[in-house]
This record gives structure tokens, sequence and C-alpha cells, in this order.
């Protein structure tokens, strides 16, 4: 049964045991050699196929673009066979670390892939691509990578059940530096001592601001994560080696709590599983069906429906005001409480309009669609009439909505709201929707198919037919690979995409 640690700050001349810290209790889930339960497995394959289709559709970006030409300035270590990078020859094989960074920005880029929510947000798939690369290197199996997984996706899930680190401004990828870490650990079946340094150095190593995500926000949105992975990488190699880190790295008076989070007087309970547990958490995540932040899913579908039942609503000029109701999270994320002007500017980056729920629901209620390329496209930003419905979007924050969106009840945890919308003529329409469509709580929850077809369709334009058939042969065959086949868990580009891309000049 699932135990609840409470994480505080301690002084220095209390010398808080070694097992007694947070850090050693991921290390100690880590590892433990239990084993993987069959429902896990089959969604870890499913979110191995859900990275590689949001991947395939992000090829010729340009931040992937560089990531790759980056990564391919570096070969393989001496240390092992090095990994693929999404998009090249099965045969090209770059140093670990570097595949991480690649595979990571290709994987997020177009921020479609699996989420969980809870006190802090949380992308768990982010796991895979440092995970994959370090099994390709180290020569390791399809079983041994599926329990690194479930590792990784057990320990960020678990941090951010029960640490916020927006409400401190700092980015969510601080819990997947260490969550990578332990899942190497895992992979690679080290000791609890070794993992124990791992995780200190990685999640040293991963904290910075969350002003990648606010504002205008860049392009290292897509690489914050792949960061994260490759320095996870980084820290296991130090740990291996011996090298330590800074200790208690969450609890010291100088620690990541007392200055980076709550203060000295801040306390976390942190749910781990106990020795034996299965790791499961990742049953708890979701999917996206929809290229957007997902606390905009569910607000999609129901844009996309009332399109459908009234439409009346995609005629320009009928409607002078739309109110969203919903949660603190969304309304000050990705709202109108933000408090960015950019959130409502035509001019805005992809990655500004991701985050804009009043751009999202526009666009979905006008075309009763949303497409990852098309719904972004400047043209389509810039349409007059969609502009002026855009600014006439606010959110609020309804207290009970915040309830359900903090509940630890499946069937009552809700990320979406009431929509309130005013017509010229005095017509009200109001409805509400609790969780995307796709939710396993939804009105079609994702499934394998669902996975799989979102991948034929992602990976159409950028991989031959053949290509999508042998990765998706591959990938659901992943508890048995040997390590000979685990480097074919990867996507080839179809010949000449790559090359018809200028890759850009920098240092390496």
């Amino acid at each position: 049964m699932t135990k609840t640690m409470r994480v505080r700050t301690h002084r220095s001349d209390e010398e808080l045991p070694r097992d007694a810290q947070l850090a050693a209790a991921i290390a100690r889930v880590a590892a433990d050699p239990v084993e993987v339960d069959d429902a896990v497995i089959e969604m870890i394959v499913n979110r191995v196929i859900d990275n590689a289709a949001v991947a395939a559709a992000s090829l010729s970006r340009r931040p992937v673009v560089s990531a790759r030409s980056q990564a391919l300035a570096h070969p393989p270590s001496r240390g092992g066979a090095g990994a693929t990078v999404f998009g090249e020859q099965r045969a090209v094989r770059v140093s670990p670390e570097w595949a991480a960074w690649a595979n990571g920005v290709a994987v997020r880029e177009l921020d479609f892939h699996d989420t969980f929510l809870a006190a802090e947000y949380s992308h768990p798939a982010d796991n895979i691509p440092p995970l994959v690369a370090v099994a390709q290197h180290a020569g390791r199996t399809g079983r041994d990578l599926v329990r690194g997984i479930a590792t990784g996706y057990e320990i960020q899930i678990d941090l951010a059940r029960a640490i916020s680190l927006h409400r401190h401004k700092i980015d969510h990828v601080a819990h997947l530096g260490p969550s990578a870490a332990a899942g190497i650990g895992t992979l690679l079946g080290l000791d609890a001592d070794t993992i124990f340094q791992a995780v200190g150095q990685a999640l040293h190593t991963t904290t910075a601001t969350r002003q990648s995500r606010k504002g205008e926000i860049s392009s290292w949105k897509a690489h914050a994560p792949a960061f994260a992975g490759k320095m996870a990488v980084e820290a296991v190699d130090r740990a291996m080696r011996g090298e330590t880190s800074p200790v208690p790295i969450y609890e010291g008076e100088d620690g990541v709590i007392a200055w980076l989070l709550g203060g000295p007087d801040a306390a976390y309970d942190v749910p781990l599983p106990v020795p034996g547990e299965a790791k499961r958490a990742i049953l708890d995540s979701y999917t996206k069906e929809h290229s957007a932040e997902y606390q905009a899913q569910a607000w999609i579908d129901l844009a996309r429906r009332l399109g459908r039942e009234h439409p009346e609503l995609r005629e320009p000029g009928v409607i002078v005001r739309v109110v969203l109701h919903t949660s603190h999270h969304t309304h000050f994320v990705i709202g109108s409480g933000a408090g960015d002007p950019q959130k409502y500017d035509p001019a805005a980056s992809r990655e500004t309009l991701d985050h804009s729920v009043p751009y999202i629901f526009a666009v979905a209620l006008q075309d009763g669609r949303w497409h990852q390329v098309d719904s972004y496209a400047p043209e389509r930003a810039n349409r007059r009439d969609t502009v002026d419905l855009w600014r006439r979007i606010e959110t609020r924050e309804d207290p009970e909505w915040t309830r359900r969106y903090h509940s630890e009840d499946p069937a009552e945890k809700a990320f979406g709201g009431r929509v309130e919308i005013e017509l010229r003529d005095g017509t009200r329409i109001v409805d509400e929707i609790a969780v995307a469509d796709a939710h396993p709580q939804g009105a079609r929850p994702f499934a394998r198919d669902d996975y799989i077809a979102k991948f034929r369709t992602l990976a159409a334009d950028a991989l031959d037919a053949d290509e999508i058939e042998r990765f998706l042969d591959r990938a659901q065959r992943l508890p048995e690979l040997r390590a000979e086949e685990l480097v074919g868990l990867t996507i080839t580009a179809r010949p000449g995409l790559l090359d018809s891309i200028p890759a850009p000049k920098g240092l390496f």
C-alpha cells in the first residue's frame, strides 16, 4: 500500500539521516525489483507509440531540426553502442545524452503527448526519450526498458501529486530530472545508493524558473524537458563513477524546499509505493487528442460540440461575450487571469497560442476541429472575425471547478468548466464539460486502436508506409524485445525529407 512521506526543511545541525530523505526514498522505489503489471505494460506501449506519433509530425520543425543537428555532432562514447535519433537511419548513432536531447525536443515540440495534472503539471512521457537512449546505448532489453519507464512515470507523477512547483515560479521539469534519473537507475539495475546520488544531481541541475511558459513563450518550451532528460543521463553517469550530490537536496536548509519552493516552514506529503508494491502511476495519466495545452483539451471538445449543435455561433459578429468559468490553474495559466497580453495577440508565437484558451476556444468553435499546424498558422490567427471573437472571450475562476480539479476521486476530477455565451439577439447559451472526450472518464476514452490511429495520421507525411508498419510492430512487441531489436524502437523519415531541410550552424 502506498505510503505518504512527510518532507520538510531541516537545519544542518539536525543531521537528517540519509534514509529519511526524499531522494533516498525515490532511490529505494527505483531499486525495488517488483514486476510490472500487465495493465501498466499495455499503457507503456501505448505511450511509446504516442511519443513516436508526435515526434514524427515534428521532424521538420525548426527546434527539432536544430536539436537533431546538435545530436549528430556527438558520436557514441566509448561506453556503449550509442542511441538512435528520430528521423535518422537506424544505423546512425549518437551519444545517449544527445539522443535524449534530440528525441526529447521532437516529442515535446507540438505539446501533443501525455499529461498528468495535480498539485503540479507534468508530461510524464518526457521520461521515455532518455530511457530509450540509455537502453539502446547500454544494450538493455525491452523488459528492462519497460521497468525503467514504469519507475519514471511513478516518480514524476508522485512528485506532481504532492509538490507544486508553478506556485513558486519553478518550471515543472524540476520533477522530471529526478524521475528520469530514477527510471534510468531501474533500467540499469543500479543499487539504491548510486540512484540516490543520481537523483540529487539531476534535481540540482534541472531547477529553473517558469518564465519558459510565461509571456512570450519561446522554443525553449520544447527544449526544457529534453534538457532535463539530458541532465538525468549525465547525472547517472557521474553517480556510476562514484561522484556525489548535494545532500540533503530537498530538505537542506539551503536546499530546494527552503529556497525554491515553500520556504523553511513548508512541508509536503509525497505518496510513494512501499517495497513490493507495483508501480501503477502511469494508469492515472492521460494523453491528448489535440495538439494544445492539456487544460484546453476539454474546451476544444466543447467548442466543437457547440458549433455542431448551434451552427449560428460560427457566424461572424453574432457573439457579444464568452465567459469560461474554470479552475484556478486554467484561468491563471492559459486564461485571461495570466495577465499576459500575448494571449490575445495575433502575432504571438505558436507556443504562446498553445497556452491561450481564449484563442483555442475561438478557433475550435469556428472551425469545428483542431489541427496541430493549421490551427496555429499566422493567417489563421490573424483572421479578422477570429480576432474579434477571441477578444470577446475571458476566463474566470470558479471555486467549484478548482475543487474538482484537485479532487482525488477519478469520477469527480475535472479539467474543464462551464461556458456562458451571450448573443446579440439576447440569447444565452450555457453548457459545460468536465473532461476531454479522450480522457479515461470522457466520452471516447483513448485505447490502443486510438494510439495507433494517431500515429498513422501524424506520421503519414513524414514516414513511408512500410516504416509506419515496422515501427508499430516493434513497439507492440516492446516487452519481449531483445537488446539487438531495441535499436529499432525509432522512426526513420521517408527518403529525402531530412536532406531537404537546411541544418542550422552552431558551435559543434
